[in-house]
């Protein structure tokens, strides 16, 4: 498994929504990036400089993220995203 360094966090963006609230189908194409992911794992808290910071989200949160924010990599067949803690915009409850 991947393991975040300093105030990073790895997320698993969800799926985008097939269908409109009104029930309208979307094709592939026209669908937008999702913007709330599952915290999959959390760094240890630990800045550059080696000052402590507190992380704020944990492992299984849903939050809200940047659309542009993070590295987007794959890793064991799964897509994932490494973002800083601050570019978590919301937690999702």
């Amino acid at each position: 498994m991947l393991k975040p360094l300093s105030d990073r966090v790895i997320l698993k963006m969800t799926e985008a929504e097939e269908k409109t609230k009104s029930g309208i189908i979307l094709s592939s194409g026209s669908k937008e990036k999702p913007q709330i992911a599952e915290v999959i794992e959390v760094g240890p808290g630990i800045d550059i400089d080696g000052k402590e910071v507190k992380m704020v989200v944990k492992k299984g949160d849903k939050v809200v993220i940047n659309k542009y924010a993070g590295t987007e990599i794959k890793y064991e067949g799964e897509d994932y995203i490494i973002v800083r803690q601050e570019d978590v915009l919301a937690i999702a409850e």
